[in-house]
């Protein structure tokens, strides 16, 4: 699979790259950020992924959260796509902010017209790792997966479908059962059509309630002053309760006085890249 490189920056001795590829689950060009750390030039690394939140691009987490410095230390490759396909001209694709372009979900949508190119969920699991993995030197054998509200579900819902495949898992102020707030109620409605029994199989606290894989040390932290914390969009209470029950570990924050933007993931974000170095380095 060809990549154009479309920038690349020292950083932290370092290189914080974009590429951008043919994607073949997406049917558009996609874009995607990496940071190599400088153990790279000279040995195999851990991968994290970071799945970004609703209306973000590869740019927001690269730009914004400040996580260049402890990849560097700790010798973890961060690899940063987009948030959903874009210039599919799929009538409606821009018509909101919180479904369509930049608001993928990290779904397979079933329904038209989304079903064809709306495969973030493939995307994410299966083809961006195999590019990964055949371009840049990235053990496959160690990966982990982190992402912010909307990409907070996505880290959660990838690691507990495919127990053993991340070896660690953590979120900011992640959307955690989706198919009781409105903002997953909306996509799923769209992307997944009526029947709930496919909305499950995307909803991390349903998802943690049947779990049985290895064990899943999971981190989260949740800005109290979140705003959509309060309009309950994300829900963390029934996803501990959901993981209390299967006894899968959960340390869950609530950080006083954070909100939900990238000031609060700047803030922590060093915590989580140590949290996921500790299973990543083991």
């Amino acid at each position: 699979m060809a990549l154009t490189q479309v920038s690349s920056n020292k950083c932290c001795d370092g290189y914080q790259k974009v590429f951008e590829h043919d994607s073949s689950e997406l049917k558009c060009k996609m874009k995607f950020a990496i940071y190599l750390p400088p153990k790279a030039e000279s040995s195999k690394c851990p991968v994290l992924y970071w799945l970004s939140g609703l209306t973000c691009t590869e740019q927001n987490f690269i730009t914004k959260a400040g996580s260049q410095q402890a990849a560097s230390e700790h010798g973890i490759i961060i690899v940063a796509p987009d948030t959903s396909p874009r210039g599919c001209n799929i009538e409606g694709e821009d018509e909101s902010w919180d479904f369509g372009t930049g608001a993928g979900f990290y779904v397979n949508a079933t329904q038209e017209p989304w079903k064809t190119n709306y495969r973030m969920y493939s995307y994410v699991t299966e083809e961006l790792p195999r590019l990964i993995n055949s371009n840049f030197p990235a053990d496959p054998e160690k990966m982990s997966i982190s992402g912010h509200s909307m990409g907070g579900h996505g880290a959660l819902i990838c690691a507990l479908k495919n127990p053993g495949k991340y070896k660690s898992v953590s979120a900011f102020a992640p959307i955690c059962n989706p198919i009781q707030c409105a903002w997953g109620q909306k996509a799923f409605s769209g992307y997944l059509g009526p029947d709930k029994s496919i909305w499950e199989s995307y909803d991390a606290t349903v998802l943690a309630e049947s779990y049985s894989g290895p064990e899943l040390d999971i981190l989260i932290d949740q800005g109290r002053d979140d705003q959509f914390l309060s309009a309950s969009q994300l829900l963390p209470d029934n996803l501990i309760a959901a993981c209390s029950k299967k006894k899968i570990p959960v340390v869950f924050r609530l950080q006083q006085g954070y909100d939900h933007s990238y000031y609060f993931i700047f803030s922590f974000i060093n915590d989580h890249i140590k949290h996921h170095a500790k299973y990543l380095n083991a």
